[in-house]
């Protein structure tokens, strides 16, 4: 099971490198196959990762092709096939086979409510949207 972490700092301070790494390594067990780290000005995320689907893709963070919102996932999203469709119809262009690719896609097309009632599975997300 992959593991997703993070800080969101409200103090104007960056957030450490060190931290990020720190908080990493204390789940490397949840997710030996990989690690993905992003930061911003106030915001550092990362998750380990565990491949199960898209064993050579897949890797995290997803992003949109602004780099404006910042997807992190975990879990595993039944009717991905289905949403990938849907999203690719509407011009969204995949850059993985994962079915955790669909939640930044939804997201974009969707807004949150609506990416909550497609989604049919069991996972975890974080977003970081930049926009808001």
């Amino acid at each position: 099971m992959c593991g997703i972490y993070g800080q969101l700092r409200f103090d104007g301070r960056p957030v450490s490198r060190n931290t990020l790494t720190m908080m990493g390594n204390t789940m490397i067990h949840r997710g030996p196959d990989g690690e993905g780290i992003y930061s911003d000005a106030q915001i550092g995320l990362g998750m380990r990762r565990l491949s199960i689907i898209d064993l050579d893709g897949g890797y995290q963070p997803f992003r949109d092709s602004d780099d404006e919102i910042i997807v992190f996932a975990n879990g595993e999203i039944y009717n991905y096939r289905n949403l990938r469709t849907d999203l690719q119809a509407a011009g969204h262009i995949f850059r993985s086979e994962s079915d955790c690719e669909t939640i930044l896609w939804g997201y974009l097309e969707w807004g949150l409510d609506s990416l909550l009632n497609q989604l049919n599975g069991m996972y975890a997300f974080a977003i970081w949207d930049k926009r808001h």
